[in-house]
């Protein structure tokens, strides 16, 4: 890629792999980090060739990961397609559609705008995968502001071609895929996008993957993209979630009682009313909730969260609740490092975290999904926001279609 090229957003086309089996629907998944213990073995019962025995095959386990791409390939469960080309993705549900190109994005460029921090075990994770398998299996989600070109061939393609492929999962979420392979149309994309900038709304540990994984090569190669999906979001608006905390080492008394000193806190019988109560907040506040009563924390010591909060970061910042849960409620009133050991995270629903604090004899530390404009300013600041501050919908479906390094 040209450096005058790599200071836009380019999404290029590239030879899909996708499966070529009968049940569509057995052999895909949620992204890697959102699938359980438990459901990583209800999908691997799912069918022999799931996507999951690709993703995640255990620590140590890669090459194993890299020998069933292989086989799966050599016996004809994996196909490339031919041509290269896009591929318009659309999910459809209950209250919900939403539709993006998936394609080759290029790695590197600043038009990709990070707004989360992300943690090295990780990165290292997913590296270490990629250089077994040669592959990126899952592509990262990405959000722009569109309304050209390439919005409108989308829309296009999805309501007057036959798609390529056409699924529903068992979670009742029906995905449909086109090829999109007509040189002009590809290139029209491309200039629609060449002065646009896109944010990762899911996947910051996997673009750091595709970053570290170019810096091992010296020459330009298939390395210098990563398979992303780009939805514009002035048309499909996302669903943004926040991501809840369990805090398994910190009583649920123990943790109001600390939090009185800084915080007014507010009881109550359910965690229903609590969360009544956060949904209405406004500036900071949490529910503690676990075992016994629920707690609301709003209206901090302005000054104890001054103190705490990194003089260089912008208000903006500041004031994120999740910038707040790291810098001040965690580290100064509990006493707790923010790290994947010591503090759990638990997507979307709350009342699965409450229960995962019982279990535990924990706190559930639940939040507000941040505000999207918020993310993006900070994003476009140059700014990260905390690990696990947001939660974007709706993700793409693993295993719809991959990339491998040798057929692109």
């Amino acid at each position: 890629m040209e450096s005058s090229e790599r200071a836009g957003l380019v999404l290029r086309p590239f030879h899909g792999v996708r499966y070529a089996v009968d049940d569509l629907a057995a052999v895909t998944s949620p992204p890697y980090d959102l699938i359980s213990p438990e459901e990583l073995r209800e999908l691997l019962g799912r069918h022999p060739n799931n996507v999951v025995r690709l993703i995640l095959p255990g620590v140590s386990h890669y090459g194993e990961a890299s020998a069933a791409l292989t086989a799966w390939l050599a016996d004809g469960v994996l196909t490339v397609d031919t041509p290269p080309g896009l591929y318009v993705y659309e999910q459809s549900g209950v209250g919900f559609l939403q539709r993006g190109l998936i394609g080759a994005v290029g790695v590197g460029s600043p038009a990709i705008l990070p707004h989360e921090n992300v943690l090295p075990e990780p990165v290292a994770d997913r590296l270490a995968l990629m250089r077994a398998t040669q592959a990126n299996l899952e592509p990262i989600f990405l959000l722009y502001e569109g309304g050209g070109t390439a919005s409108r061939l989308v829309d296009d393609v999805a309501t007057q071609r036959f798609p390529s492929m056409d699924v529903r999962t068992r979670e009742g979420v029906h995905h449909r895929l086109w090829a999109v392979t007509d040189p002009n149309e590809i290139e029209a994309v491309a200039e629609d996008l060449r002065e646009r900038q896109a944010l990762i709304a899911d996947g910051h540990h996997r673009y750091a993957t595709y970053e570290a994984l170019r810096k091992d090569h010296l020459g330009p190669g298939p390395w210098d993209y990563g398979l992303a999906y780009l939805v514009d979001s002035t048309v499909y608006p996302p669903d943004l979630r926040a991501i809840h905390r369990v805090v398994p080492g910190l009583p649920l008394q123990e943790a109001a009682a600390r939090a009185k000193g800084a915080w007014q806190v507010h009881e109550f019988a359910s965690v229903e009313d609590a969360l009544a109560g956060l949904a209405r907040a406004t500036g900071p506040a949490f529910v503690l909730a676990g075992e016994g009563p629920a707690h609301l924390l709003t209206d901090p010591d302005p000054l104890q969260v001054e103190h705490a909060m990194p003089a260089e970061r912008s208000a903006r910042w500041r004031a994120l609740d999740t910038s707040v849960l790291t810098m001040f409620l965690l580290p100064k009133v509990w006493g707790i490092n923010d790290s994947e050991q010591s503090v759990m995270v638990v997507h979307h629903d709350p009342l699965a975290a409450v229960e995962k604090a019982r279990r535990l004899g924990g706190t559930a530390v639940l939040l507000n999904p941040l505000a999207t404009d918020d993310v993006l300013t900070v994003a476009t600041q140059g700014e990260r926001v905390p690990r696990k501050s947001t939660s974007f919908g709706p993700k793409p479906r693993t295993g719809l279609v991959m990339r491998t390094f040798s057929a692109d």
